[in-house]
């Protein structure tokens, strides 16, 4: 069987190269790889060559179960380019599966003629000049502006200026960084931004919750592609960005913007594979470093040497890098430190950096509220990521140590990420991790706690094959919790019937030898929390994994903490 999964435009690098275009995914079962390979470079360079574009090119990605075809093309022809490249893998299958082909010269005929509808060639002008000049340009399908923050215009695309009346010297870049990861990028861009504000900066975040600038949150939602950078970088109060850059951004339209001065990757784990022809751990490695096709020259990539999918492809890269551990006797921080290189890590409780043979202590980790005094050991390596981020943009050690010691676990300050509340002598924790990585470092953490007892309450989407359900709940057993509670998340069924996944967990729960009392299953995560707290005592440690609900269960919270 072949399946075409989905076309859809590239606007910047990406995993399978830096060029704009059309991408189109496809699923083979029991197809012969090489032949259908063939048939679709025959059929693409056809059409192309049929519509005038022998200038584009075309590659591919082979995965386990398919291929990812991409063309080049015009940034202003990205429509037609998807038409185009969906027109080339129908004539592939068809003749792959001996069937007629469709009518593809009368189809070329048509999308000729809406080639020219799409076609801006003053827009085209303006981005290769604004190239010449070192000038940002961010664009989409209504707007294009120039520069960034306070020295930044913007114009709709039909009425856009003509290039010799545009003054280029006026439009100037900001500082801006990339943060991406399997786990920890939301804390990160916040904690960098804490940063900056210490340093007098008007600081800018997007993120998988929102788009904020200074402390004013513009939009609230997943805003960690491109649609969030532009919106950010347009408002002239950015004074600094720190983009949160997710795997599905990258992979639906590639990176958000071109440049940048910084990157941090604070980890990569097993999350969301099966998607976009990622079903590799290493594969999604390769996704997250994308980023480092957008930094400058003098970039910095800020990396994390206590993960090994990091270091096994950082040292591939001739970036210059900045490694970060919790161990000052890292092989790759020694190594680092050893040719005068840039690294941050942990001496005897205390943050160092080290830079040219000068080691600069930063702040202790007892003074970093989001470490718990060191319980936290995910946040402990967030912290570490950010202080690397943060020297790269120069920002300034006191405004680093200002930022770390300011910033808090609470909602106010990281939402979802931490958050501890205290309730009739009972701690409770609620944090938003949803893959295993990071469900084990937040178990992990609670672990460090001293408690009487612990009471679990979690969920699970229903994407997530039966295998990854089952690993996702054996990292809530390591809190050898005395209940646990599975809680339905009707927003994220995703095909499931309701109650089909809670009702896995219990199983495989009792599987595991938790006995049937110690396990109370709930309609919802706000129910669920409640159950939480009717069966905590004084000295109990309650962990509660929010994947719906958050506003409502914090202000449930709220009004019951001391």
């Amino acid at each position: 069987m072949l399946e075409l999964d989905e076309v859809r435009r590239l606007t910047g690098p990406n995993l399978l190269w830096d060029k704009p275009g059309a991408i189109v995914d496809v699923l083979l079962t029991e197809a012969d790889k090489p032949e259908v390979l063939a048939h679709w470079n025959k059929w693409i360079e056809r059409l192309l060559t049929d519509f005038g574009w022998q200038a584009q090119s075309h590659t591919y990605r082979e995965h386990e179960h398919g291929f990812n075809f991409a063309i080049s093309a015009p940034i202003d022809a990205l429509y037609t380019a998807c038409e185009v490249a969906e027109l080339a893998w129908h004539c592939c299958a068809s003749e792959v599966q001996q069937q007629a082909l469709p009518d593809w010269k009368e189809r070329m005929r048509a999308l000729r003629a809406e080639l020219v509808q799409e076609q801006n060639p003053l827009m085209l002008s303006i981005i290769e000049n604004a190239g010449h000049h070192n000038v940002s340009c961010l664009f989409d399908d209504d707007e294009l502006s120039l520069g960034m923050g306070a020295q930044q215009d913007r114009w709709p695309v039909d009425e856009l200026p003509l290039v010799d009346k545009i003054d280029w010297a006026k439009y100037q870049h900001i500082p801006c960084a990339f943060i991406t990861g399997t786990n920890g990028k939301s804390t990160c861009v916040r904690l960098a931004s804490q940063i900056a504000k210490a340093q007098g900066i008007c600081a800018g975040v997007t993120s998988t919750d929102f788009i904020r600038v200074g402390d004013v949150i513009i939009e609230h939602g997943d805003y960690s592609g491109p649609g969030g950078a532009r919106m950010l970088l347009r408002d002239k109060r950015t004074e600094m960005a720190f983009l949160e850059v997710a795997r599905g951004g990258i992979l639906r339209r590639g990176l958000p913007i071109h440049h940048v001065d910084a990157a941090l990757i604070t980890n990569v784990a097993s999350d969301h594979l099966g998607q976009y022809g990622i079903y590799t751990v290493e594969a999604l490695a390769q996704t997250k470093f994308v980023v480092a096709k957008a930094l400058s020259k003098d970039g910095v990539l800020v990396v994390n040497a206590d993960n090994d999918l990091v270091v096994q492809h950082a040292k591939t890269l001739n970036n210059t890098l900045c490694w970060f551990s919790c161990g000052e006797f890292n092989s790759e921080v020694q190594q680092q430190i050893s040719t005068g290189g840039r690294a941050v890590f942990v001496r005897s409780g205390e943050v160092y950096y080290h830079q040219n043979g000068e080691y600069q202590a930063i702040c202790n980790i007892h003074d970093i509220p989001m470490t718990l005094q060191g319980a936290a050991s995910h946040n402990v390596q967030n912290a570490l990521g950010v202080v690397g981020l943060c020297k790269a943009l120069g920002l300034s050690n006191e405004a680093i140590v200002s930022g770390l010691k300011n910033f808090g676990s609470d909602a106010l300050d990281n939402p979802g990420r931490g958050n501890i509340y205290n309730i009739n002598g009972s701690q409770v924790i609620v944090d938003f991790a949803h893959n295993e990585h990071g469900m084990k470092a937040v178990v992990d953490m609670a672990r460090h706690m001293p408690a009487n007892k612990y009471v679990a309450m979690f969920s699970h989407a229903g994407d997530r094959r039966d295998q990854e359900i089952f690993a996702l709940t054996d990292a809530v057993l390591g809190l050898n919790a005395a209940l646990y509670i599975p809680a339905e998340v009707e927003k994220y069924l995703r095909g499931r019937q309701p109650n089909e996944v809670s009702s896995l967990v219990q199983q495989h729960l009792m599987s595991a030898n938790v006995p049937g009392q110690q396990i109370m299953l709930a309609a919802s995560p706000l129910e669920g929390v409640k159950t939480a707290l009717a069966h905590a005592s004084p000295g109990d440690v309650v962990l509660l994994f929010v994947l719906d609900q958050r506003q409502e269960i914090h202000e449930w919270l709220s009004h019951l903490a001391d």
